[in-house]
């Protein structure tokens, strides 16, 4: 039975919601250069560093995996600007400014490698803000959640308190999108988790 995963990923989210999925995880260290290109892309940057971050996990492992090997990334992206992790609490702040009252996309990239082959799939949702007033804002940042997420926030956690509407995907809001992963495992991997296969029973 397959239900064994190689995760390089250091991402508590995406951990939580492959382990509730009760997949047995193996965790492998895959660090890169995140810096994007300029003027580059938020879709194909977030594609990117999935694919760069999988490749660097190969190496790490220096060796043919015995399981399937999974990594993702995740951006934010405000008028096709790229908006990646607060440098400090004052960067936090103005990326927070930015996002409210609008509307951005959250787009998460997930990528797989199983028997030689890797396959991608990338999941792009919007959130909406409501307007926010810098006490609301300053009183985030003071619980410390901005500063390690991608655009300054944690749906699933105080950040959830300023989200007026989503469109797509929740749990890829949060780092990995279950569904879109779910066919890369089962139709790519060959996974026999029921809950999975339930799901994308053909």
């Amino acid at each position: 039975m397959q239900n064994t995963l190689y995760l390089a990923s250091g991402s508590p989210r995406r951990w939580q919601l492959l382990q509730e999925l009760g997949l047995n995880l193996i965790k492998v260290s895959a660090e890169i250069d995140e810096t994007p290109f300029a003027d580059e892309p938020a879709q194909r940057y977030v594609l990117r560093m999935a694919q760069q971050k999988n490749q660097r996990a190969l190496q790490v492992l220096g060796k043919t995996p015995e399981f399937p090997l999974l990594t993702a990334d995740t951006t934010v992206a405000l008028q096709q600007q790229i908006i990646g992790k607060p440098e400090s609490e004052q960067d936090a702040a103005a990326i927070l400014k930015r996002l409210s009252g609008s509307t951005h996309q959250v787009l998460t990239a997930v990528c797989v490698h199983w028997q030689g082959q890797t396959h991608s799939v990338l999941q792009t949702s919007e959130v909406t803000f409501s307007q926010l007033t810098d006490e609301q804002i300053w009183a985030y940042i003071a619980t410390g959640e901005p500063m390690d997420k991608a655009g300054a926030f944690a749906i699933q956690g105080f950040g959830s308190l300023f989200v007026r509407h989503i469109s797509g995907s929740f749990s890829g809001i949060m780092g990995l999108p279950i569904y879109e992963t779910g066919e890369l495992l089962i139709n790519k991997c060959g996974l026999t988790n029921p809950l999975l296969a339930a799901q994308h029973a053909r």
